[in-house]
């Protein structure tokens, strides 16, 4: 395989996690009875660009498709996070009823509803049917189609040129990630701004957070990476901040190339020098990754093994992507695991890839009063422990598996 970027052949390993079903593919009580689509699962790095990618198995197409389940909006800590990014924005940049906002992976509108409530016109761009529904459900107006150049000149050609554009946590998701990016300097007006968030490697490898690799995830993104595709893409990066959503993350101001004029912060090249410090730039770096995945996979199913020998019920919360990695490599089934609650009604009475454990509404942590509640979304995990803290009145505990093992009693 070569590299997604520039081409370069591809032999430096990160991680392999065998193979798993895509982790948003959910199963129907039907759907049970029919065999399910596993692909490998493993992650390169590129030795030129210093580009971190999954090997190629599956077409985004199959990924992202009409049922696709994840909505963002479920999350009281993302929709903060969202207003708050709206609030700086509009602020920042002057933003107004003569300004246009452009979302690429808007998902169910959870970002650009708060745009809709300032009044300023506003565009998103979603390929999944299932949250376009729900986005303009809320009476924001959506393209349903993958972002490219081509579709930005077919904007651009409609006068829909933007004065901010947004891409929140879809980076990492784009297979041909040149075309992509390229396709920002095309809709941006000469003078506007994108912004990039994408977790970031360098938190990745510090905590560990392989479960965070499936195949959605066609990139995994550092600094180092971006800067570089941006610039070959007709972007620069002019400003970066580090965020603690998903784990880590960074968001990333751009401007075009051609027409930028704001001057370039010592923010990017302090992450540069970060970055270059630990190593990014050093096949070294990711040396150790593997082991230690394998470690945090033979500790959870140790846990789970133990709980079963003393007739104690564990179950999870959230059905999450990071969830389905761990438990796929780990060789989880449904008599370790009872099942997974969440607040989801699109996931809820469907079933987990791979492991077939079943997904249920909150109801059941109420009637079943397990011991042990495993928490899959550890971005989350204040605001699910908070959520859930009623566990107390039956003596339950919460467990996180990444980056390693970890019991706590609800309190």
């Amino acid at each position: 395989m070569n590299c997604r970027h520039c081409g370069a052949h591809l032999d430096l390993s990160l991680v392999d996690l065998g193979s798993t079903p895509p982790s948003n593919a959910y199963l129907s009580l039907d759907s049970l009875k029919r065999p399910e689509k596993w692909f490998p699962l493993s992650v390169l790095v590129c030795r030129e660009c210093w580009l971190a990618q999954t090997e190629d198995f599956s077409e985004a197409s199959e990924l992202f498709d009409r049922e696709y389940a994840y909505f963002s909006g479920f999350s009281i800590s993302w929709l903060n996070h969202c207003e708050q990014y709206v609030t700086t924005m509009i602020a920042r940049f002057d933003l107004g009823p003569d300004s246009h906002v452009v979302e690429v992976a808007a998902n169910d509108g959870s970002l650009l509803q708060y745009f809709k409530q300032h009044k300023i016109p506003c565009l998103g761009i979603e390929p999944t049917a299932s949250t376009a529904q729900s986005a303009r459900a809320k009476g924001l107006p959506v393209v349903e189609d993958f972002f490219s150049v081509r579709l930005a000149k077919a904007l651009l050609e409609e006068g829909r040129q933007a004065d901010l554009m947004v891409a929140n946590n879809v980076l990492a998701h784009v297979p041909d990630i040149n075309d992509f990016v390229a396709g920002f300097a095309v809709l941006l007006k000469p003078h506007g701004v994108v912004t990039f968030e994408f977790p970031h490697l360098l938190e990745l490898m510090a905590e560990n957070q392989f479960d965070t690799v499936y195949h959605e995830h066609f990139s995994y993104l550092s600094m180092t990476a971006v800067n570089k595709i941006f610039a070959d893409n007709g972007l620069v990066a002019y400003e970066v901040q580090q965020l603690p959503t998903h784990g880590g993350s960074l968001r990333v101001f751009c401007q075009r190339s051609d027409t930028g004029r704001r001057t370039i912060r010592d923010s990017v090249e302090r992450l540069l020098q970060q970055e270059a410090s630990a190593g990014v730039r050093n096949p070294a770096f990711y040396a150790d990754f593997q082991a230690r995945a394998e470690v945090v996979k033979n500790e959870f199913l140790g846990f789970l093994l133990k709980a079963r020998r003393e007739g104690k019920e564990v179950v999870a919360y959230g059905a999450a992507a990071k969830g389905n990695t761990l438990l796929n490599f780990a060789g989880v089934r449904g008599d370790l695991l009872a099942f997974v609650v969440d607040k989801n009604p699109a996931k809820q009475g469907k079933y987990l890839p791979g492991s077939r454990i079943p997904i249920v509404s909150e109801e059941h942590l109420l009637q079943h009063k397990p011991s042990y509640v495993v928490i899959f979304p550890w971005n989350l995990k204040s605001e699910i422990m908070q959520q859930l803290a009623y566990i107390r009145n039956w003596g339950g505990s919460f467990v996180t598996a990444v980056p390693q093992l970890s019991v706590i009693p609800a309190c």
